[in-house]
């Protein structure tokens, strides 16, 4: 009953992916390349994470 209300760290952390990818999609276009590589960097930390908490 209590676990209804409890956010699921996959869901925030697939959201959270999402999200950078967009940013970066937006700061490719603009033709920042040092910004863009952060943000896939950054993406592809929370997809490590997304995939060691699926394999749990």
């Amino acid at each position: 009953m209590f676990g209804l209300f409890k956010k699921d760290p996959v869901k925030k952390l697939e959201k959270e992916y999402q999200q950078l990818m967009e940013e970066a999609m937006h700061v490719q276009r603009s033709g920042d390349l040092k910004a863009y590589a952060r943000k896939i960097e950054e993406s592809e930390k929370i997809l490590a994470q997304l995939e060691e908490l699926k394999n749990k």
